[in-house]
C-alpha cells in the first residue's frame, strides 16, 4: 500500500528517485503513464497488468475506448535502478507540467506524480468536498460509523 507525501525532485535527465519505502513494491518492474486531473500514476507492474485487464477488450462504450487509449498509450514500463530512479519519459513530463520539483502521493494501490502547483490548487479545490463527504458513498464494509 502506497501513503504519504514527499517532494524529491527530478534530475537533469528527467529522473525521479523513489521514496525508500516505495521501493520494495516497484522493485520488479512499474509502469508509469498519464492519469486523470494531469498528474502522472505509478502503478507496480502486476497491478497495472490486472488494472489492464480490467479494463482490457474491445468494448462498444466509446467512453471506455477513449479510457483504455488514454491509458495505454502513454504508458512507459520501467524498473528503478540500484538507486531507485526511474526516468520520466519526456512526453510523460510535458502531460503532467513536471520541471524540476513534484510532489508524490501515495493513493493506496499507485503513487501519482503531480507538479506541486497543480497539486496545491488541487487539494484546496477538493478540501471542502472531503470535509464534508458523506460515508455512504461508501460500501458497508469500510465506513467508520455504524
Amino acid at each position: 500500500m502506497f501513503l504519504g507525501l514527499h517532494t524529491p525532485k527530478l534530475d537533469e535527465k528527467g529522473r525521479l528517485i523513489l521514496p525508500a519505502k516505495y521501493r520494495p513494491n516497484l522493485a520488479d518492474g512499474l509502469v508509469i503513464t498519464r492519469f486523470q486531473e494531469r498528474c502522472l500514476a505509478i502503478w507496480p507492474m502486476a497491478t497495472f497488468v490486472r488494472l489492464a485487464q480490467s479494463v482490457g477488450g474491445s468494448s462498444s462504450s466509446q467512453q471506455v475506448r477513449d479510457y483504455q487509449r488514454m491509458l495505454a498509450a502513454g504508458a512507459s514500463d520501467e524498473t528503478p535502478d540500484k538507486q531507485g530512479r526511474i526516468t520520466i519519459p519526456p512526453h510523460l513530463r510535458a502531460y503532467a507540467g513536471l520541471d524540476k520539483e513534484c510532489v508524490v502521493s501515495g493513493v493506496f494501490d499507485r503513487l501519482e506524480v503531480w507538479d506541486p502547483a497543480s497539486f496545491e490548487q488541487y487539494q484546496q479545490d477538493k478540501e471542502a468536498g472531503f470535509a464534508s463527504f458523506d460515508e455512504g458513498g461508501f460500501p458497508q464494509s469500510v465506513r467508520t460509523t455504524t
